[in-house]
Order: structure tokens, then sequence, then C-alpha cells
């Protein structure tokens, strides 16, 4: 009987079961089920596309955040998480929060090969009026796995160079690795503008590392033999090395001194001779020419300018075919040097470079030689 009763009980506890249920779904209500991550995000994303039409950006931000946050690795590929952070950062462009903007656009186009290039355009032109309002810093660390903290806050990550965006203003920039030294930098950090620097960070383990190689070149060792390096090969001495060189410099400058000289003296010469013979001819005019009349005339007479003119001819010429002989044979001495080896002479290098230089006015020609033997 007992039995009877505990069967009935239950049917009749099943039957109420049934007729809520029933009754529930005649009334058009349904089972509460959570979504899964997937609808979730195609959810937001759905409501972030309708505000952002809308221009309702404090919603369209609100929804494109929580897609963000709720777009799991396992569930969602690296485009789709690029999109996110791509459509995150324009709605934030537009409420002007220039910092998260411009990290959240940068992360994006990461992925920018991923993008298609309509959205890929979009996220760069919201990166480039972002950056108009952040100073951007480029920084590189030493050791790569330092932790990097700006104004005390971690940013959560390791690199070894990160591209950070910052408020304009001052900021304390610090790297802090185990086992190294703190580094600290200062930043003014400007509107607009790109600062970059490294931050090395000196680690106790280089610093032992350094001792023991130090008392290992300090303790004894067994000398070991030394292989006898080749001999560098020679090369060719330079015709301008040594006092040689000099010497062929002096004799190129005397050359062209002395024939310059010499040139000179020799226009001097002829235009003497000009004067000469025109005041011969004047004297001559109208009387019977005689090869000896003023060559053999004394002192006080009229012919003596004449002797005088010709004296200075006859020096002018002689000194400048001195000169151009001379030259020329210095000029060939020079020539052959560069063709004869000198190295048996002990050829020894010059103290210092020498200047040379040929000075020629319209009374007296010569060579300036400046430097040091």
């Amino acid at each position: 009987m007992r039995c009877i009763a505990h069967s009935l009980s239950i049917f009749l506890a099943l039957g109420a079961a049934t007729g809520v249920t029933s009754s529930a779904r005649a009334n058009g209500i349904q089972p509460e089920t959570k979504p899964s991550g997937s609808a979730a995000v195609k959810d937001h994303v759905r409501r972030g596309r309708r505000a952002r039409d809308a221009g309702r950006w404090t919603e369209a931000h609100a929804a494109y955040s929580a897609a963000f946050d709720a777009a799991d690795p396992a569930t969602s590929t690296e485009r789709e998480r690029a999109e996110l952070a791509g459509e995150l950062g324009l709605c934030e462009v537009a409420l002007h929060e220039y910092r998260d903007a411009a990290e959240h656009l940068a992360k994006s186009l990461e992925q920018r090969e991923a993008l298609p290039e309509a959205l890929r355009r979009r996220f760069e032109a919201g990166l480039r009026e972002a950056a108009k309002h952040v100073a951007t810093l480029i920084l590189a660390v030493d050791p790569p796995d330092a932790e990097v903290l700006i104004d005390g806050k971690s940013i959560g990550r390791t690199a070894r160079t990160y591209t950070l965006f910052l408020e304009p203003g001052q900021h304390m920039v610090r790297a802090r690795a185990p086992g190294c030294q703190d580094a600290l930098h200062t930043l003014r950090a400007v509107e607009g503008a790109e600062h970059e620097f490294t931050m090395p960070l000196p680690c106790a383990a280089a610093s032992s590392a350094k001792a023991a190689s130090s008392a290992k070149e300090a303790a004894p060792t067994t000398p070991t033999p030394v292989r006898a390096s080749s001999a560098p090969r020679a090369q060719a001495p330079s015709p301008w090395a040594s006092w040689p060189g000099t010497l062929r410099i002096t004799g190129i400058a005397v050359t062209t001194g002395a024939v310059l000289g010499g040139g000179i003296f020799m226009i001097r010469a002829s235009k003497l001779d000009g004067d000469l013979s025109e005041r011969r001819d004047g004297l001559t005019r109208g009387s019977t020419p005689s090869s000896s009349m003023c060559w053999q005339a004394p002192q006080n007479s009229p012919c003596a300018d004449l002797v005088r003119l010709r004296d200075a001819r006859n020096l002018s010429a002689g000194v400048g075919t001195g000169l151009v002989i001379a030259g020329g044979v210095i000029g060939a001495l020079t020539a052959a040097s560069f063709f004869t080896d000198l190295s048996f002479l002990g050829p020894t290098r010059a103290q210092g470079r020498l200047h040379v230089a040929p000075v020629a006015t319209g009374r007296e020609a010569g060579v300036s030689i400046e430097g040091l033997w």
C-alpha cells in the first residue's frame, strides 16, 4: 500500500513539472541560457555598429570594448581581434581619448596584412589623427626581459623595443629586471613629437662574469706556443713618401719657378730690344748709319742711353736663358727620380708637409717654400 502511494506522488510531481514547462512555452517564455563567447562577441559587435552608425559614440565604445574583452583567442581569429581593436580605437578618437585610441589602433595595425584594405586605411587615418595629440616613445631596453613601468604603472608586456604613446607632459620611465640595477629616465613628452632612447640595465651577472674573467687572466697559466702570423704583404712605397718625395716636390717647384722666371726675363729682354731699336733708328735718322757710331761713343754722348739699354737687354736675355736651362736640367733630374729606386739611401719620413708656390712680380721672380725638414 505504501509503495502504491509513493509511486503516485512521483507521478503527480512529474505531471506538475510537465504542466509548468508546457505553460511557460505556451506563454512565449524561453528558459534562460548563457550565450557562448562567440555569440556574445557578435551581439556586442551588432550593438556597436548600430550605435556607431547613429553617432552614439559612447554607446559604441562600450559595445566594442565589451566585444574586445570577450574575444577569446581560442574562438576568434587574429583578424577578428584586430578589427575589434581598430573599431574601438576609432570610437576613442571620436571621444578625444587619443592615448587609448593610439594604443588600440597601433595594436590593430600590427596585423595590417590580415586586414581588408578599406579597414586598414580607416585605421591608419585614425592613428595619424590620434598621434597628433600624443607623444610617441620608441624605447629599447637591455636585457629584453626587463619590466617597463611608466609613471609607476607596468605596461604589462616585455619586448626589446616598445612603441608607446604618452600624454603630453612630464613622465618617469623605469625599467627593472632581477639581478640588475633599475634604470630611470625622466621624459618631457611633447604633443605630436617622437622620442627615442635606450635604457641599458647594469646586471650583476655581467659584473661577476667580468670579475671571473679578470681572475682567470691574473691566475698563472701554462704558456702556449704562439703561431707565427704571416708577414703582412709588402706594399710598393709611394713615390711621394720619405725625404725623396720631399726632394721631388722641391724639384718640381724649382723647375716651375725657374722656367717661369726665365720666361719673364726673356720677355723683358725682347721688350728692351724693341726699345733699343726704336731709339737707335731715331738717332741715325737723317745721317749715315754706322755700326759703331754709338757703341764706341763716350759716356756723355747722346748714345749713352742706347748703351745702357743694350746692356740691360743682354743681361735679361742671359739670365732668362740661364733660368730656362737650369729649370730644364732640374726638371729632367726630377723626372728621372720617379724611375730610380732610392731605397738604398735609407729613406726617412718627412717631418711635415711642404707648401711650395712660385712667386713672380713685374720686376722679380722666385719660389716660396714653407714647411719642416
